[in-house]
């Protein structure tokens, strides 16, 4: 493993830290170990890193699938293979790209994605039920050379009308090395995240249920995230960013309250990152209903 000095990482504006104490590497899981194993690192760490849990073929195959449908907004360089995603850092319609998009994430190919069986199966074995996949989903691509990035926050803002045993994936659609820009998470911050939430909570009592449940509210952020400053926050929980080289076929989940966010796509190469988040419950406990419609640019989630 590189040392974390070897990496200068952005986030909006913002340097992270490479000391020792404020930057380090994502445990990685292998989805092979029994469920049990498996079950308590995710307890432990508020997160799994599953490596390779994917058929890679598969997810370079839908990564080219998404990039198919943007040609003609003028996204990707011409005359590179379309699967590579190469940012053509030229004139790009907006309203082309919101278009393929919106068609795109109500697709069967789509929904056949994140619901493949290596995904709902494992889901079904960590929870111990029978599982729910929220129909609300994102998929996103960034393009190199800007300064988009995600603040930091944890999930449940945006789901405080269902359970909070909600479960994230965030999945690299194509290699993700630390210069792309993945999510990195804040170590142990599924404790910190509870407190806050805990916190807003107490807060919001007297609120109405629909401002309660809102990531909007008064004593929210307008984002729902807790800060863009990431190197601040490290530093005020006494913790640090975890950062790592995704692959094509990794899967990341998270719990309901772990504090993560992404950070600035610096690659040379001209890459777009693309990744795509989504939610995963038991079936029996209570679904948030505001997340049972498709993604839209004004869904304010």
């Amino acid at each position: 493993m590189q040392s974390t000095r070897d990496y200068t990482l952005t986030s909006d504006k913002y340097t992270l830290s490479t000391a020792p104490n404020r930057l380090g590497w994502l445990v990685p899981s292998n989805p092979s170990d029994s469920i049990e194993t498996l079950r308590e690192q995710f307890l432990e760490q508020g997160y799994l890193w599953l490596r390779g849990i994917l058929d890679r073929e598969k997810v370079l195959k839908f990564r080219e699938r998404y990039f198919s449908t943007m040609q003609h907004s003028g996204l990707l360089k011409e005359g590179a293979p379309v699967v590579d995603g190469i940012y053509s850092n030229g004139d790009v319609s907006q309203s082309t790209l919101n278009k393929a998009k919106a068609e795109l994430v109500r697709s069967s190919a789509y929904e056949s994605f994140c619901l493949s069986d290596e995904i709902w199966q494992f889901y079904e074995q960590l929870l111990g039920d029978a599982v729910y996949l929220h129909k609300r989903k994102l998929i996103r691509h960034v393009a190199p050379q800007t300064t988009i990035a995600t603040g930091a926050h944890y999930d449940l803002v945006y789901l405080r009308g269902g359970t909070d045993s909600v479960c994230s994936s965030w999945i690299p659609i194509g290699d993700i090395p630390v210069e792309m820009g993945g999510l990195v998470y804040l170590e142990n911050s599924h404790h910190i995240g509870r407190e806050m939430e805990a916190e807003f909570s107490h807060k919001s009592a007297e609120l109405p249920r629909d401002e309660q449940i809102s990531a909007y509210n008064k004593f929210m952020d307008k984002t729902g995230w807790l800060t863009k400053d990431l190197p601040a926050l490290a530093d005020r929980t006494d913790s640090r960013w975890l950062m790592a080289n995704y692959e094509a076929g990794d899967m990341v989940i998270h719990g309901a309250y772990t504090i993560h966010a992404s950070t600035n796509n610096v690659d040379p190469q001209g890459r777009l990152r693309l990744s795509t988040d989504i939610r995963y419950q038991r079936l029996r406990e209570e679904i948030d209903v505001r997340w049972n419609n498709h993604w839209s640019l004004d869904d304010m989630l």
